[in-house]
């Protein structure tokens, strides 16, 4: 297991935004968090990265206890983040926002190889390289946001929203992406509001409503469930 979130609870002031949640996430698999706005799922997004401190519970990454550790060892370790928002550097250009992803990083060839990565999965983003990141569209946005996110070779990429904002054909674009990067050996858990599209994709998923998780089980399984069809995809 790569990684397990037991009984965690999260406050924003007296507010108790996570109720005891518990999750897991196996190594290569992809797992998506479905839920209504305001369910919880970037805030446990956030609670994983470390942008959140936690009130009780534990985040356990790769066998080692992460509840209290800083957000930048986090990413050492192997936990990269596209966050909602994509939250791109607009002033700077595309390569050095792309550069920037692998700030913790030291390796030089293997930043030139995973830039070369990066590139072919996104051609977009290789034609707009010295390109000013604020000017890129929303789409090329959420690409250079999860290039970002891949320039720290993360094993388990966190992916808040990806689809947010985008066009039908950019959507089924990004997802196409995604299911690309899985299947070269990155684990993904996967915050989506188009859940259509992200049970077609996961290996398994959980069901997230006013900060409690209220079903888990397979992709197919909860894309099939009578009540999640009712809920998030528009099927009575």
């Amino acid at each position: 297991m790569l990684l397990e979130i037991k009984d965690l609870t999260l406050l924003y002031g007296r507010i108790q935004a996570l109720h005891g949640i518990s999750l897991a996430v196996n190594e290569g698999e992809v797992v998506a968090l479905i839920g209504a706005n305001g369910a919880g799922k970037t805030t446990t997004m956030r609670a994983i990265s470390g942008l959140r401190p936690v009130a009780q519970g534990s985040i356990v990454f790769d066998g080692t206890d992460i509840t209290r550790m800083r957000a930048d060892l986090r990413v050492v370790r192997g936990i990269g983040q596209a966050p909602e928002g994509r939250g791109v550097f607009p002033g700077m250009t595309v390569l050095e926002n792309l550069e920037m992803g692998a700030y913790t990083r030291r390796d030089r060839a293997g930043i030139a190889e995973d830039l070369k990565m990066v590139m072919d999965l996104f051609p977009r983003l290789a034609e707009r390289r010295k390109q000013a990141g604020g000017t890129l569209s929303g789409g090329e946005q959420q690409m250079l946001a999860v290039g970002r996110a891949l320039m720290a070779r993360p094993r388990l990429l966190l992916l808040d929203e990806p689809s947010m904002g985008l066009a039908p054909m950019l959507i089924q674009q990004i997802f196409e992406i995604i299911t690309r990067i899985n299947e070269q050996g990155t684990t993904i858990l996967l915050v989506e509001q188009n859940a259509q599209q992200a049970l077609s994709r996961a290996h398994r998923g959980y069901v997230l409503e006013t900060g409690r998780i209220v079903k888990e089980g397979t992709g197919r399984d909860l894309l099939h469930d009578p009540a999640v069809k009712e809920a998030y995809l528009g099927v009575a």
